[in-house]
């Protein structure tokens, strides 16, 4: 493993300068979230640590934050990588970057399910308008489980659309979900077919392609806030 390198800026320092005193901040967290990746990941363009921290030696923060978090899709990396990128989005005011950090972490702690989502028409349901597709929306779902009575029991779980800022009512995309109480969606499979709910009609339909939970789940775990 390659020891830690300091990255700073060349020159003096600043202190009453706030902005900067921001930045400098922002380098020590991206140069942390970059420590903590192997030396070995890349980016599909072969972007590896190495060309992020000359990135960061250079001062530019939106094209190493960038770069991480497709470092980020690779193999999975531990919740501070993502605390830390989240953190340094809200420093850097990338609402949008600091929404998918803080996403990534819910992941982390609750699971994630990845499904193909078709949204029912507006002429066949009550939404007429698009979703959010950035963790905004919080539906239920059907995923086949009982009440104790024998009725059917709806579960939540937040909502992110890959690729697309919303999807269109009777639109198709892949989500992913993050479950409000992850043991409740343990018997969840790949291949099953689950419907979402915004009242008690069906407002879609997904199949899921990918389950991941955590191995503590047990017990509610919050969400992220919207």
């Amino acid at each position: 493993m390659i020891a830690s390198r300091r990255i700073r800026r060349h020159g003096a320092p600043q202190p009453d300068n706030v902005l900067d005193n921001d930045h400098m901040d922002v380098t020590e967290l991206l140069e942390s979230a970059s420590l903590l990746v192997p030396e070995d990941a890349a980016t599909e363009n072969q972007i590896s640590v190495r060309d992020i921290w000359d990135h960061l030696a250079h001062d530019e923060w939106q094209i190493a934050l960038t770069l991480l978090e497709e470092l980020g899709d690779g193999p999975p990396q531990p919740l501070a990588f993502w605390e830390q990128l989240a953190e340094a989005a809200e420093q850097l005011r990338f609402p949008r970057s600091a929404a998918w950090c803080h996403w990534r972490c819910s992941e982390i702690r609750n699971g994630m399910i990845r499904a193909d989502l078709t949204l029912r028409p507006a002429t066949e349901a009550r939404r007429r308008t698009p979703i959010s597709a950035h963790g905004v929306l919080r539906p239920m779902w059907n995923i086949g489980n009982l009440s104790p009575s024998g009725s059917t029991a709806v579960s939540i779980a937040a909502l992110w659309v890959e690729d697309v800022p919303l999807l269109e009512p009777g639109g198709r995309g892949i989500v992913r979900l993050v479950p409000l109480t992850p043991a409740d969606w343990t018997r969840v499979e790949t291949g099953q077919h689950i419907t979402m709910h915004e009242d008690r009609t069906v407002a879609g339909t997904a199949v899921v392609l990918e389950v991941n939970l955590p191995n503590f789940a047990t017990a509610p775990i919050s969400l992220p806030n919207p």
